[in-house]
C-alpha cells in the first residue's frame, strides 16, 4: 500500500500518539507539539519538497514525516525522535514498501539530534520544516509570570510572523521572522535557537541551497 498523508491523518493510532504528546508536554510547560505543529510541519515539508523539485512520492513521504515527527514525545523528550521512528516502523512495516517506511523512519529519527547525518532529502526537508516553526501560537501558557521565567515561551510568544521561503534562482532558503522586541530582544532568539539554525544550515546545504535568516527585515545569516 502507498503511504500517504491522507491515510496517516485518518489513523487513530497516530492521532492518539499526537494527542497524548500534546497533553504530556502541556503539563510539563513545553511549547505546543500537537496537531497544529504536526499539520504545519507536514504542509511546510510538502511545500519545500515540491519547490526544490523532489518527486511526488518524496513530497508525500516528507509530509508524512512532518506529521509524525514529534508523536512520541508522550514517552519522553530526550529520545522522542528514536521512539517516534520505531513506533512508525512498528505500525507500517508489515504491509507497506519497506523503502518508503525506512525513509520516513530515518527522517523522524534524524530530525532532532546533534550528530545529525543527512543521507536523503526527505530528512533534510523535515529539519527545515520543523525548526522553522517559531510562533506565538505555540505558547499555551501566556501569563506574565510564565513568560518571565520561560525563555522558550517568551521567544515564541514574541514571534508574530514566521515564513519559510525558497528562491530557486539564488538557491536560498530563507526563514523570515517578525519579532516584537518589546517582549524580547533579538539576542534571546539566538540564545535558545542557535542550534536550530545550525541544523537548518546543514539541511539546506545538503539540498544544494544556502540557509539565510531575516528578523524584522534585517538579514542576520
Amino acid at each position: 500500500m502507498e503511504i500517504t498523508l491522507a491515510r496517516i491523518n485518518s489513523d487513530p493510532r497516530i492521532n492518539e500518539f499526537i494527542r497524548q504528546t500534546e497533553k504530556a508536554l502541556k503539563v510539563q510547560g513545553f511549547t505546543e507539539h500537537g496537531f497544529r505543529h504536526a499539520n504545519l510541519v507536514a504542509s511546510r515539508a510538502r511545500t519545500v519538497a515540491q519547490m526544490i523539485g523532489l518527486s511526488k512520492k518524496e513530497q508525500e513521504l516528507a509530509a508524512v514525516a512532518g506529521y509524525c515527527h514529534d508523536m512520541a514525545n508522550f514517552l519522553g523528550r530526550t529520545h522522542h525522535h528514536y521512539w517516534g521512528a520505531l513506533l512508525f516502523g512498528q505500525l507500517y512495516l508489515k504491509d507497506n514498501n519497506p523503502k518508503d517506511v525506512a525513509l520516513v523512519m530515518q527522517a523522524i529519527a534524524n530530525h532532532d539530534k546533534e550528530e545529525m547525518k543527512l543521507s536523503n532529502p526527505i530528512s533534510a526537508v523535515l529539519v527545515l520544516a520543523d525548526k522553522s516553526d517559531v510562533h506565538r501560537e505555540r505558547v499555551s501558557q501566556v501569563s506574565a509570570s510564565r513568560l518571565k521565567v520561560d525563555i522558550h515561551n517568551r521567544v515564541n510568544y514574541a514571534t508574530i510572523a514566521s515564513k519559510l521561503g525558497i528562491d530557486k534562482k539564488t538557491k536560498e532558503i530563507k526563514l523570515s521572522l517578525k519579532i516584537d522586541t518589546k517582549i524580547v530582544p533579538i539576542m534571546e532568539y539566538f540564545e535558545i535557537f542557535t542550534q536550530r539554525m545550525v541544523y537548518c544550515r546543514k539541511a539546506a546545504e545538503y539540498l544544494g541551497y544556502k540557509f539565510t535568516l531575516e528578523i524584522n527585515k534585517f538579514k542576520l545569516l
